[in-house]
């Protein structure tokens, strides 16, 4: 037991958790047939996304009173908004919006969220009662509200927004390796680095984050998309990612504003929005099954 706890605290943490998704596990996920479709849209967003400013046929910003409204035509695919700039290339930029939105915030509720859990399981006692009464007591305010406090004080923007959603994000991450961790500190291997006398800091990286990390990366995805909903969300009401920036959300707010004398504005954002929502989620469901033992055979 001593050298196989020594061999595994001498591997790295980012090479454990990789080892995590070996590539039996990742050939699964593409026999998936639902995660397949959605990293294949949410490869094409990113693609869109970064290569944006090529694809556009014309500035987002660009606008021309004399066209406004005008309907989808050859030279503009999606037509004009209210005051004349272009909806196709529009759509393109706001697919930046989104992309950023849900790997900030994700990002941000992993950064904060696992190590609260972790810690609070690890440690226990009182250490363990503070840390998860605050998670409980951010819990107890709603989601959007907070958003919207967040953003009324700091400002709209791609930042701000981030922010206020990946706190949300943040109390589901903190219980979800909480209870995981919770388990994992009981398993032979940590008691055996225990009783070798490793530091609590060492048990944690090299043994417990690692075997804690799976409900992560599937709540991670999960969460990105809530992230892209929240954001288009948000922006919609006018409070999020704010005109000129092109986004999902404020497209959608024009396209109401407008909906009896140009209806097609809303089709586009509203389907993108809906697809890369859906593709997250379809993502996220494979990485759990595939991830769980308990669902591995039903992929």
């Amino acid at each position: 037991m001593a050298n196989g706890v020594g061999t595994v605290g001498r591997q790295p943490l980012l090479s454990r958790i990789a080892g995590r998704l070996p590539l039996q596990t990742l050939k699964a996920l593409l026999r998936h047939r639902l995660s397949v479709f959605g990293l294949t849209y949410i490869a094409i967003a990113v693609g869109v996304a970064v290569f944006a400013g090529a694809l556009a046929w014309h500035d987002p910003n660009a606008i021309n009173p004399i066209l406004a409204l005008e309907p989808p035509s050859w030279a503009h695919p999606l037509g004009l908004d209210d005051v004349g700039r272009d909806v196709f290339s529009r759509l393109l930029y706001g697919a930046r919006v989104s992309i950023q939105v849900g790997v900030m915030s994700a990002g941000l509720a992993v950064l904060v969220g696992v190590p609260l859990g972790v810690v609070a399981a690890y440690a226990g006692g009182w250490t363990d009662h503070v840390i998860m009464r605050i998670v409980d007591a951010k819990i107890a305010i709603p989601n959007l509200l907070l958003a919207i406090l967040l953003l009324l004080v700091l400002g709209g923007g791609v930042f701000t927004v981030s922010l206020a959603l990946g706190l949300n994000l943040t109390s589901t991450q903190a219980r979800l390796v909480r209870s995981r961790a919770l388990s994992v500190k009981e398993l032979d291997y940590v008691l055996a680095a225990r009783a070798l006398g490793c530091s609590p800091l060492r048990i944690l990286t090299l043994h417990v984050l690692p075997n804690a990390f799976q409900p992560v990366i599937v709540q991670a995805t999960l969460g990105m998309g809530f992230a892209v909903l929240g954001e288009a969300g948000l922006s919609f009401l006018g409070i999020g990612v704010t005109i000129p920036t092109p986004s999902w959300g404020n497209m959608l707010n024009l396209a109401f504003q407008n909906m009896e004398s140009a209806p097609w504005l809303s089709i586009a954002p509203g389907l993108a929005i809906f697809l890369l929502v859906l593709s997250f989620n379809f993502v996220g469901d494979g990485l759990r099954d595939v991830l769980d033992p308990r669902l591995r055979g039903r992929v």
